[in-house]
């Protein structure tokens, strides 16, 4: 049997273990050359890894386990690669179960997941638990064969074990329950008690680490400012039905707050810069790399738009559109995830009205913005109603003056009250 080791490859510079997430393909699969086999979740992004051979899968490693970079991952016999596996002989066929006879698909089910992976099932994925969900399911004593999976093919997944609930013992008492019975055993708990432990995800383990890290080893400080959009939003609406025409992306509020940010992040490098690894260094950068903070389903991810001093709304907009689509499909590559000089926050999208966020390091400033909210305020001696918005300016003390925090925020809302000014670079 020649068997090829596949191992957790190189993935970055500073990412030193990964967590096998996922199998994407059962233990026993036939597998062909560069064909995903598993994903892997770092610091930073979800990627697949391909097979260097084609061959049988044989497991090593299982879902949820933590590996170093070069760790055992799978194994791949690749002189079964030769053997015929499309079509399957008539007594395999008479030992596949019938998925229609509940009874003997279950007991099926449970004899997979206690024992391992039939040989007649090795290409049957509906309904199989993967090694992670089977030992979720026996330990709740759960019928796999009661559980609907949502995983490929109709796979139980890890999250449908942990969700399934054991079927409650039959009555001794009754073989009927009367409506009465029925009607009490359908209604829903008034109270829970249950609890339940989950792992974290390797980039919910990441963020709280540097968050910390963060809270504890920098001089963090919070400034805020008012800002009315009055005038932003007679802009967008004036100009939208054409921006869009001729970009085919809406002007967003992230766009225009991003390029008045990068004005002033121009004419303050200050705000702009880091401390170096030696904390004796400042780094001041000559562009503005602005990192967007995007929600997805397992953590906040800060990818960088690029140079946001030299290029258009409309690219800012495409280029926030195309990495929040990735971040929410775990797309992003390790690449997009790098870098950043200054981050941006919006907490508004889900209603808070003022926040005091925490520094994205290495940088030294982040700008929250929240919700836009129609208040009474004083113009002219006269109290009118107006869009406004808090904004807020977290910072590194250690990099960053108090007078120079105040000011930039101070300048941020100019251009955004007089967007003219912006537009035109004054």
């Amino acid at each position: 049997m020649a068997i090829v080791e596949l191992k957790v490859p190189v993935i970055g510079e500073s990412v030193t273990e990964v967590t096998l997430s996922q199998w994407l393909k059962e233990n026993g699969d036939m597998i062909a050359l560069d064909e995903p086999i598993c994903e892997f979740e770092s610091d930073k992004a979800t990627l697949e890894f391909p097979s260097e051979a084609a061959g049988k899968l044989i497991y090593v490693a299982e879902e949820g386990d933590d590996l170093e970079i070069g760790a055992l991952v799978a194994k791949i016999d690749t002189e079964a690669a030769g053997e015929a596996a499309p079509a399957e002989s008539a007594a395999a066929k008479e030992e596949k179960p019938d998925n229609n006879a509940k009874t003997e698909a279950g007991t099926e089910g449970e004899v997979n997941a206690t024992e391992g992976y039939n040989a007649s099932k090795e290409n049957y994925a509906t309904g199989t638990p993967s090694p992670a969900a089977a030992k979720i399911l026996r330990e709740k004593g759960v019928d796999a064969a009661n559980v609907n999976g949502t995983g490929r093919d109709g796979r139980i997944t890890k999250a449908d074990a942990q969700d399934a609930k054991a079927a409650p013992a039959p009555s001794k008492k009754a073989e009927s329950p009367t409506a009465d019975t029925a009607t009490l055993k359908s209604a829903p708990a008034a109270f829970s008690r249950e609890q339940r432990t989950e792992k974290m995800s390797r980039m919910r383990r990441t963020i709280a680490s540097r968050l910390v890290k963060a809270k504890n080893e920098t001089a963090m400080l919070t400034t805020f400012n008012e800002v009315d959009l009055s005038a932003v939003m007679a802009l967008r609406k004036k100009v939208q039905e054409r921006f869009v025409e001729k970009n085919g992306v809406k002007l967003g509020f992230m766009s225009l707050f991003a390029k008045a940010c990068a004005k002033v992040l121009m004419d303050m490098p200050n705000v702009n810069a880091q401390l170096g690894e030696n904390g004796k260094e400042l780094i001041y950068h000559d562009y503005v790399d602005i990192s967007f903070a995007i929600s997805t389903p397992t953590g906040l991810v800060v990818p960088p738009v690029k140079n946001v001093e030299s290029i258009s709304f409309a690219d800012v907009e495409i280029k926030l559109k195309e990495l929040a689509k990735k971040a929410r499909n775990n797309e992003l590559t390790i690449e997009e995830m790098q870098g950043g000089t200054f981050t941006i926050t919006n907490g508004g999208v889900f209603g808070s009205m003022m926040s005091t966020p925490i520094i994205n390091e290495p940088q030294s400033a982040i700008l929250g913005m929240h919700n836009i909210i129609q208040r009474p305020v004083a113009v002219n001696g006269e109290v009118v109603i107006r869009p406004m918005m808090y904004i807020a300016l977290s910072y590194d003390h250690r990099v960053i003056d108090g007078s120079s925090s105040v000011t930039f925020l101070v300048k941020v809302k100019e251009l955004l009250e007089d967007p003219e000014f912006l537009l035109l670079s004054l």
